[in-house]
């Protein structure tokens, strides 16, 4: 049997957690009253880096350095690594080298960055199941995800500004024999959202050749709703391609809009043991964020070994992916 399973997960989150009164009243003063939109967004408190030494990459080498001692392995052990983010701290070399750097595996290590946005680390995990499958000599793998949005949010941006956080998560994903892994995907792509949210806000040659903000993420507001019908979509393909019953499956979804979460499990009928939620304490932290929501429900016992699991998130413009696995 040649399966490709999660072996564990670890986070790193800045220690500085800010609850909605600082956000309410930063944009009473604008004007602006965001009340609806933080309970909409399931949004209580969220960690925001204050450290002007932390950037991306170290927040990726500390949750990488933790699923390391977590999973008894050393860097030599690797076989492959990626790392996502759509805050990088550098294009050139790319953050897959320098945590290569930092923590020395082997010279054969295949290492690249991948950037699917807010979709990143899920659609890593379905290519590196993939690849690993095909390719026999890869024992280990690991998926690296981290964004620093509170450096990119703009303080007269509402949404990005109160509703998305710091932090990185990091797996190991392993080749077993075990009757457990990954199992199947889907994908949902619709660019009608294509301009409403950028970084830099008006393209990089802009930004250095011309006047263009190279500072803060744009945003242009939009209904995030519109990707449900999609979603209810994707999901019943997953159980009717794998004859599974959605009352089987616990979930870790995108924690970006809790609004969005409950009309899913609506849909579906599902119970709040199924579906992990932890955007009231995290925030949104982008690629990470299904994957932290993974970390706390293996945590508190919400998800179990041999437990199905279905990860689905949103990657800006936008793309959808939801990958089923036997955890």
């Amino acid at each position: 049997m040649n399966n490709i399973k999660i072996k564990d997960v670890a986070i790193f989150h800045p220690q500085n957690s800010v609850d909605n009164d600082y956000y309410t009243e930063h944009f009473d003063k604008q004007g602006k009253d965001v009340r609806g939109l933080l309970k909409a967004m399931g949004r209580e408190r969220r960690y925001i880096n204050d450290d002007p030494n932390e950037t991306p990459l170290t927040m990726g080498i500390k949750a990488v350095n933790a699923v390391l001692e977590k999973t008894k392995l050393t860097a030599k052990d690797l076989d492959m690594i990626i790392f996502t983010s759509q805050t990088p701290e550098t294009t050139l070399p790319s953050n897959a080298i320098r945590l290569f750097d930092a923590i020395k595996p082997k010279a054969e290590t295949i290492v690249y960055d991948l950037n699917a946005n807010c979709a990143g680390m899920t659609v890593a995990l379905e290519q590196v199941s993939h690849y690993m499958k095909s390719n026999t000599s890869l024992q280990y793998a690991l998926i690296v995800g981290a964004d620093y949005w509170s450096l990119i949010s703009d303080p007269e941006d509402p949404l990005c500004y109160t509703c998305f956080a710091d932090g990185a998560a990091a797996m190991i994903i392993e080749r077993t024999t075990e009757d457990v892994g990954f199992i199947d995907s889907t994908y949902h792509v619709n660019t009608v959202f294509a301009e409403k949210m950028m970084f830099p806000a008006e393209g990089l040659t802009k930004g250095i050749r011309e006047t263009g903000d190279l500072k803060y993420a744009r945003t242009i507001p939009f209904d995030g709703g519109i990707v449900l019908d999609a979603t209810y979509g994707m999901l019943e393909t997953l159980f009717k391609r794998n004859n599974v019953n959605p009352s089987e499956v616990k979930y870790c979804f995108s924690q970006f809009a809790l609004s969005n979460i409950k009309k899913i499990k609506e849909h579906f009928s599902l119970t709040d043991e199924q579906v992990v939620y932890v955007g009231d304490e995290f925030g949104y932290t982008g690629t990470s964020s299904p994957f932290i929501a993974l970390h706390e429900g293996v945590k508190s016992g919400q998800i179990k070994r041999n437990d199905y699991v279905i990860f689905w998130t949103i990657g800006a413009g936008f793309e959808l992916v939801a990958t089923l696995i036997k955890y």
